[in-house]
């Protein structure tokens, strides 16, 4: 099984533009998120996806791989779905760029969901932690998730999910980490499949693989990390990092 490691970085990040080109302990962001996942050994290759050439050369100028978008992309999904086109892939991750604080542990176990299934049944996976801060469980930022009872996602939203409607039993909520695994075929299907209603509502490209009847399963992980969403965040990454 081949796997690959593509990191989507776009630089207009809508709430802190030019986020993963700020410094980390000497290094930009993106450079510390591409370092993080060679590091893990997991994958036959780690590649940035960009669009912005300043990103492109500060991860080829440590060595890294970079594949330049030749597309505007509205997802990181289609940003990789462009890429992952061309390559000899059997699983393609999704590592976001603005977390440098991956760690190998909860990416073995989304490849391990690919490894237990010989019948291919299952088209992608993602991560999720448990959450009980009752105002991150109320922040629209934080996707949460539901899943059934076998783990495989019936809804992503950023509303809280469940709702609890009464006092007991007490509901447990799941944040939804931006961490896929795919099947090379299950990009290439989102790439060329409309938005539909409910994605285009919440704005998470997770619901379109959920409306075209893919099956997700979702892999719990504690390890929570620190994405870097706000310049507060960057702060508290440059705290943890020393």
């Amino acid at each position: 099984m081949k796997v690959v490691a593509l990191i989507p970085a776009r630089y207009g990040a809508s709430r802190f533009p030019g986020k993963l080109m700020k410094d980390l302990a000497g290094k930009p962001v993106i450079v510390r998120t591409y370092e993080a996942a060679v590091r893990t050994g997991l994958f036959d290759q780690v590649v940035v996806v960009t669009d912005s050439e300043e990103i492109g050369q500060a991860v080829r100028d440590a060595g890294g791989s970079v594949i330049m978008s030749r597309e505007t992309h509205e997802t990181g999904s289609d940003r990789i779905a462009e890429a992952v086109e061309g390559l000899d892939v059997d699983i393609a991750v999704n590592v976001q760029g603005d977390e440098p604080f991956i760690e190998g542990e909860s990416l073995a176990k989304l490849l391990e969901v690919f490894r237990d299934d010989p019948e291919k049944t299952i088209d992608l996976a993602s991560l999720m932690t448990e959450i009980t801060d009752p105002e991150e469980i109320a922040n629209p930022n934080t996707v949460k998730v539901i899943t059934d009872h076998r783990g495989f996602a019936l809804y992503f939203s950023r509303a809280p999910i469940p709702f609890q409607r009464a006092e007991h039993p007490r509901a447990t909520y799941y944040k939804h980490k931006g961490v896929y695994a795919f099947r090379k075929q299950a990009l290439l299907d989102f790439r060329r499949l409309p938005m539909q209603p409910l994605e285009a509502v919440e704005k998470i490209e997770a619901i379109r693989y959920l409306e075209y009847g893919k099956r997700i399963k979702m892999v719990q992980t504690r390890v929570t990390g620190i994405e870097i969403d706000t310049p507060e965040d960057l702060e508290k990454a440059k705290a943890a990092w020393t």
